[in-house]
């Protein structure tokens, strides 16, 4: 899809590097741009001390292969003279840095843009280039508690509780990536996107949002339950939890016939769709009753077939095993990758185009592992590469 763009990726740790991600396996070349002897901190990242202590952490791992990388010293002149060069062959830019950071390198978009006027120039923060808090700091954490993700988060009587992955930080990546996509397709090109993570996970909580500013109800937190219909939520089974979204009427007839209890629509608390939101926590304690006959994977199986929706709580080794992830070739695996001889495998993308999975052919780059290429097509000679690499500058 993005095959013939080139991307400069001057990201680090997890927004920016899983935009660039998601740009690699549409086709893209995107060249991590890294600090000279550090890189990208993911770089330091995860669970396996040894990948970290070799600057290969699974943090690093996870989303960027495929991907190409230079490391440069853009405080030295001959950093920026390589940098500058670089840039007459991209295409789009994308960096996450605080706001300001940039512009005190002279690399922001309003000084590359006067030499580069076809360069997409996308920054990705927490709370974007303008207003009163983007000059702070951001971490995922953060902008879920300011986003209001955590105050509907967990059941009514728990604290406030964070969603267990960093959810800001891949919101933020994807609609960076949707972003760049988008204005690769204007023409002429040259175009400055700014990509805060706090409005990105603001955008995704329509329902949520749009329940306080239409219908002046003040959000919550509900659980497992879902606010819009009952019996929708998790229920306890023989063995195993067990969601189950009867969310239509045919599918909650379905369900309370199959289970035994069709007594239950003579109930005036469940005749209709809003008197069992009203009395979801006594319906849930009667269904429970039927539940417990069967483990969860049964009633899975047999509810589905019968068009009711219906899927046992998973953990994540479940998930990854499971067929249906196998056949959607969602995992990528990689033999012996170079700097820390062993294979490994890391997820590809949410989709697929023409029945295919997006796929990129060649494993996380070690750090400076394309600076001889590259500087090689840019034009300088060895003499010149080996003395950048004396003088610290690559």
């Amino acid at each position: 899809m993005l095959s013939g763009i080139r991307i400069l990726d001057m990201t680090n740790v997890l927004a920016g590097p899983f935009c660039c991600h998601q740009l690699a396996h549409m086709g893209a070349e995107v060249i991590k741009i890294e600090a000279v002897g550090g890189g990208d901190l993911a770089r330091q990242l995860g669970a396996d001390d040894e990948l970290s202590s070799a600057k290969m952490g699974i943090s690093f791992l996870a989303q960027n292969a495929g991907k190409k990388s230079l490391t440069i010293n853009l405080k030295s002149e001959d950093g920026k003279a390589i940098f500058d060069r670089l840039l007459t062959t991209a295409d789009v830019l994308v960096e996450n840095f605080r706001p300001g950071v940039m512009k005190r390198l002279n690399l922001d978009y309003d000084c590359l843009k006067q030499r580069h006027p076809h360069l997409i120039y996308c920054a990705i923060s927490g709370f974007g280039q303008t207003g009163p808090m983007s000059a702070r700091p951001a971490y995922d954490q953060i902008i879920q508690g300011l986003s209001g993700v955590m105050s509907v988060t967990g059941k009514p009587d728990d604290e406030h509780l964070r969603v267990g992955y960093p959810l800001a930080d891949t919101i933020g990546g994807l609609t960076g990536a949707m972003a760049i996509s988008a204005a690769l397709n204007k023409m002429p090109r040259g175009q400055f996107i700014d990509v805060s993570l706090l409005d990105s996970v603001l955008t995704t909580m329509g329902w949520v949002i749009s329940n306080y500013l239409i219908g002046g109800v003040e959000p919550g937190k509900y659980g497992n339950e879902n606010i819009t219909s009952a019996p929708s939520g998790s229920f306890n089974t023989k063995n195993g939890l067990l969601n189950i979204a009867a969310n239509e009427e045919r599918q909650w007839k379905s369900l309370i016939s199959h289970l035994g209890c069709e007594h239950l629509e003579d109930d005036n608390r469940f005749s209709t769709r809003e008197n069992r939101k009203v009395y979801r926590n006594e319906l849930s304690q009667e269904l429970e009753t039927f539940l417990a006959a069967k483990p969860a994977i049964q009633w899975e199986r047999e509810l589905t077939n019968l068009g009711v929706p219906a899927g046992v709580v998973k953990t994540i080794p479940e998930i990854l095993k499971d067929s249906h992830t196998l056949h959607r070739k969602l995992i990528a695996d990689f033999e012996n990758v170079m700097g820390i001889d062993r294979d490994i495998s890391v997820v590809r993308t949410g989709f697929q185009a023409d029945g295919k999975p997006m796929e990129v052919m060649t494993p996380p780059p070690t750090l400076g592992q394309h600076n001889q290429d590259l500087l090689s097509e840019l034009g300088y000679n060895q003499e010149t590469i080996d003395k950048f690499v004396a003088e610290g500058v690559i």
